[in-house]
């Protein structure tokens, strides 16, 4: 295996196992389902992102998906990312969750630079 597909499928991997843990935490964890309300969004939006996140796990790891449909899948998890940065830096939240979401826009960048390479 090479360099970078390694790369690839280590930043891929730690991107698409958060995406997979958020949704899931979306949809059945108390403290996440409240953290979202009281960062001002309604429920209906919450269950969206859990279900759009899951769709973009599959559409990001299946081989068989079109390029052009894997470039919105990464436009969406980036607009994803850069939205929970806003809301979180706007609601006063600790600093450690923009960093956390700092280094998964850095890993879906660097997935989607190794992936045209493939």
């Amino acid at each position: 295996m090479s360099m970078g597909v390694m790369i690839y499928w280590i930043s891929m991997g730690l991107v698409t196992a958060m995406l997979a843990v958020s949704a899931l935490a979306y949809l059945f964890h108390q403290a996440t389902i409240d953290g979202v309300r009281d960062l001002g969004f309604p429920d209906h939006f919450r269950i969206e992102l859990a279900v759009l996140k899951l769709i973009a796990v599959i559409v990001l790891l299946a081989p068989q998906i079109p390029f052009q449909v894997t470039e919105w899948a990464y436009a969406g998890v980036a607009l994803f990312f850069v939205t929970s940065i806003v809301a979180h830096a706007a609601h006063g939240d600790p600093w450690v969750l923009n960093l956390i979401n700092v280094v998964l826009l850095l890993l879906l960048a660097t997935s989607r630079i190794y992936h045209s390479g493939l």
